[in-house]
């Protein structure tokens, strides 16, 4: 079985991997490995965010590892809140607050088109691979749903007529970002055996 860091602190998004990757790898949170660091992600970009992250678990344990970043993109807001999605209403990162000022923003905007991106930065032996995942979608009017989290209950996927937080974490995780992310995350994993 292959072991992999996956360097967050987020516990929503380690169930999600854990959903996703296959079984012969061994996901192992950034507390199985003793870290208790708040992991720095100061980049102005989702590549650089992940990249940072990454390099700091490899950096400082020497372990195969990987990190994502992930934003919200709006197009009628200029691509907000995207690399700042996490803290969009404060440093507190507040889901709630965060989604109140999106719906605040979007009030009188017809064009609800946004998009999720998830950017991984994988290093194996100290070289780094990034993978990009999308999803396209529009923002709702008010939070549709109870699952998932984040920006899930206002997010609708083209195609779909359910919210990310109105599906089941198995539907949800075959068509979003980070499961496209992570599907090519998991498929050069394969070829480097």
């Amino acid at each position: 079985m292959r072991k992999l860091v996956f360097a967050t602190n987020n516990n929503h998004k380690l169930k999600e991997l854990m959903q996703i990757l296959p079984s012969e790898f061994e996901l192992l949170s950034l507390n199985d490995i003793g870290c208790t660091d708040e992991i720095p992600e100061t980049g102005p970009t989702l590549e650089v965010n992940a990249a940072q992250k990454s390099f700091y678990i490899w950096d400082k344990y020497g372990i195969n590892c990987f990190a994502d970043d992930t934003g919200l993109e709006i197009e009628a807001l200029g691509n907000e809140p995207g690399v700042f999605s996490a803290r969009y209403a404060g440093e507190e990162k507040s889901t709630v607050a965060n989604k109140q000022k999106v719906l605040e923003n979007m009030k009188n905007e017809s064009n609800r088109k946004a998009r999720f991106r998830c950017v991984i930065s994988l290093i194996i032996d100290g070289k780094e691979k990034q993978f990009e995942g999308i999803v396209d979608g529009q923002i709702l009017t008010e939070n549709h749903g109870e699952a998932g989290f984040g920006y899930d209950p206002i997010f609708i996927p083209d195609g779909f007529s359910l919210s990310f937080a109105e599906m089941s974490a198995d539907d949800k995780n075959k068509i979003s970002h980070r499961g496209r992310a992570v599907m090519k995350l998991v498929e050069y994993l394969k070829d480097i055996k």
